[in-house]
Formats: structure tokens, sequence, C-alpha cells
């Protein structure tokens, strides 16, 4: 079946990045354990989704994301400082550690703990991979139409549709 909007799609993928001039292998999706999601739905990267758009079940794909279709440049205005008295009788975060924040509008995101200054916990607000092309290899293992369910939730429930919250 081909790839469609409000079609569920399940597919593997190896994603690739470049470190220091070597591409390294940074996060998968197997067969056993595949990446499934509505398509269309909006929850994928847009370009990701563009990519995939021709393929049909048992098709493979491999193509690069630049940084701007993928998580954006890296932004050096995307790191603050997190005032001390967040953590008051808390023990520190650990550099590199990730903290789940949110914003005054309920949104949330994540930051990663750069350094621990007197002042307060320097975090970075980019995403890990921003900056960076991405390099997706996989196979298409199944695309089938989503339920009424689905539809109505907005997302996937598995690739067989029985996932219960």
């Amino acid at each position: 079946m081909k790839i469609q909007p409000q079609h569920v799609v399940s597919l593997t993928y190896d994603l690739y990045v470049d470190q220091n001039g070597t591409e390294t292998l940074v996060e998968s999706a197997t067969q056993e354990q595949p990446l499934t999601f509505l398509y269309g739905a909006g929850q994928m990267l847009p370009k990701f989704e563009e990519n995939l758009s021709t393929l049909s079940t048992g098709e493979s794909y491999d193509f690069k994301l630049s940084a701007e279709d993928g998580y954006g440049q890296y932004d050096e205005e995307a790191v603050a400082t997190l005032p001390m008295e967040m953590f008051n009788g808390q023990e520190m975060p650990p550099i590199g550690s990730i903290l789940p924040l949110q914003d005054n509008q309920g949104n949330r995101f994540q930051g990663q703990v750069v350094s621990i200054a007197e002042d307060g916990v320097i975090v970075d607000l980019n995403h890990p991979m921003a900056g960076q092309e991405l390099h997706f290899k996989g196979n298409v293992i199944n695309v089938r139409p989503a339920t009424p369910e689905e539809l109505s939730h907005g997302h996937a429930h598995g690739p067989d549709g029985h996932h219960h919250h």
C-alpha cells in the first residue's frame, strides 16, 4: 500500500549524523520495534514525511535532511541560565543531564545541563541534533488506513491499531 495522509506508517530506520568527519549511527528503529506514526498529522519532520511520500510497503529509502529541514541551525542565543532558586533543596543536576522544563504558556520542552555557575544552572535549549545534517536509511514495513479512533486522537495506536492509553 502507498503512503498517504490518514494512513499509519510503520518503518525501520537508522539515523546517522556527521561526528568529526565520520557518519555515526545515533538512533534506530528495528523490525521488532518499528517507528509507527500517523502520516500527515504533524508528528514528524515535514521533510522526513515528504521524502517518504512516494513509497509503499516493502520499499527502502535513503535520504539526507539539511539542518534547516531537520532541527534547525544551532542557536547560540538558546543557552540560558536557570536561577538557583529553581533548585532549592534539590541536588544540582549533573552536567549533560536533560531537564524537563515548561514555559509560562505551559509548553513543555527540554534543556541539557551545560554547566553549573554561581548564579544558576546553564542549560542548552537547542534540540540535541540542531545544526546537523540527518541521514536516514530504512524500510517501509507496513502502511494501512488509520482507524477512526486513531484519526480522532491524531496519532497511531501501534502497528496493528490496537494500543491502549
